[in-house]
């Protein structure tokens, strides 16, 4: 067994990724280069699973799709996409559409951008890599779920506030129950931006983003 395979490196390698980088862009503020940081993981991450990850079934481009689930997917992101208007209303009133109002041509460039920029090195790294470099350590399947939300939770606490951490476990919670039934990173990323693209567009997205740090 190579070293980058060993439990030791394992370790490291996610104390660095999940805990170390997030706290260092929360530190020094690098939120707003927060898009070259996630690249850089996500390149890394690929090299990794790659060329030298154990080979499993999560190696393999899985592109099963079930109807019953593609339903239950947009009827549970409806459904979210509610409570979430909602929230917004009688919380942040003031966040309501705020890329609309102040650059009307921006909100459609993230909905064309942000699924291939964001939500697919994310699911990439917090789901496919994740489930298949750590499972040394959490084995079964529900665990799995709840450390990649955890992860994925404290990858958004650089943005210094509690509603992109908080939401950002609950979206964990739904992108990794997702992977865990599927194995599929296209059917995670395209969910992941069904509630980014519309978090950004009611105007939550504003706590997901540097404006919310400056």
């Amino acid at each position: 067994m190579s070293v980058v395979n060993s439990k030791t490196y394992k370790s490291l390698e996610l104390i660095i990724l999940s805990v170390a980088i997030p706290f260092l862009i929360l530190v020094f503020e690098l939120a707003p280069y927060i898009l070259l940081f996630l690249w850089s993981i996500f390149s890394y991450c690929i090299f990794i699973f790659y060329f030298y990850n154990e080979k499993n079934s999560e190696n393999k481009n899985n592109i099963f799709f079930n109807l019953n689930v593609g339903y239950f997917i947009v009827i549970r992101w409806v459904v979210c996409s509610l409570i979430l208007i909602s929230l917004t209303v009688l919380i942040f009133p003031e966040k309501l559409f705020i890329v609309q109002k102040s650059n009307p041509g921006l909100i459609w460039k993230i909905i064309v951008l942000y699924p291939i920029f964001s939500a697919l090195p994310q699911e990439f790294i917090f789901c496919k890599f994740f489930f298949s470099r750590y499972k040394c350590f959490f084995g079964k399947q529900a665990l799995m779920v709840t450390m990649s939300s955890a992860a994925f939770c404290i990858a958004h606490v650089l943005f210094i506030n509690w509603v992109a951490p908080v939401l950002g476990f609950i979206a964990g919670l739904i992108f990794a129950g997702t992977y865990r039934k599927t194995k599929s990173l296209l059917i995670i990323s395209v969910e992941h931006s069904l509630y980014g693209n519309m978090l950004f567009f009611i105007g939550l997205g504003w706590f997901f983003w540097g404006g919310s740090v400056g």
